[in-house]
């Protein structure tokens, strides 16, 4: 049945979601997307969010998901955190196609002397057997002093 003109149509199924597209402006390089997840939060990593440069420029990101459109073509992704001093240095290098969005992982480092995790896939962070004897290490020196000093006294 043809709808006459002028009249609007019936509504329809909706559309299934699909991968963010990104509008094409005359001149403008074909464009991608770069889907950034940065694993942890303000409570389980740290209060300052990672720094992130996608093709040496700076990105605004927050913790879990961020999509950032960049132009098709070789893309390098890098990120960092920044507390007493620059850690969890992590990069990543891809070629994008248009339309095309790549799933990228970034997980910062249990503390500031390693660097991070990052990958295609949900990534683990480095550091955990060094924080933990670290902290093992903050609670058993006082213990010992404590149980020593009242053994001697």
């Amino acid at each position: 049945m043809t709808q006459p003109p002028g009249q609007p149509s019936p509504p329809g199924p909706p559309s299934p979601p699909g991968p963010p597209s990104f509008p094409q402006a005359a001149g403008q390089p074909p464009m991608g997307a770069v889907h950034l997840t940065v694993q942890g939060s303000v409570m389980t990593s740290n209060v300052v969010t990672p720094k992130a440069w996608v093709n040496g420029y700076p990105v605004a990101v927050k913790y879990g998901e961020n999509v950032v459109p960049v132009p098709a073509g070789p893309v390098r992704v890098e990120l960092s955190n920044q507390w007493l001093r620059t850690y969890g240095q992590a990069a990543i290098e891809f070629p994008l196609q248009a339309g095309q969005t790549v799933p990228v992982f970034y997980a910062a480092p249990w503390h500031q002397f390693t660097t991070g995790s990052i990958g295609f896939q949900k990534v683990k962070r480095k550091g955990a057997a060094a924080f933990a004897v670290l902290m093992a290490l903050i609670i058993a020196i006082p213990v010992t002093v404590l149980t020593l000093s009242a053994f001697l006294s």
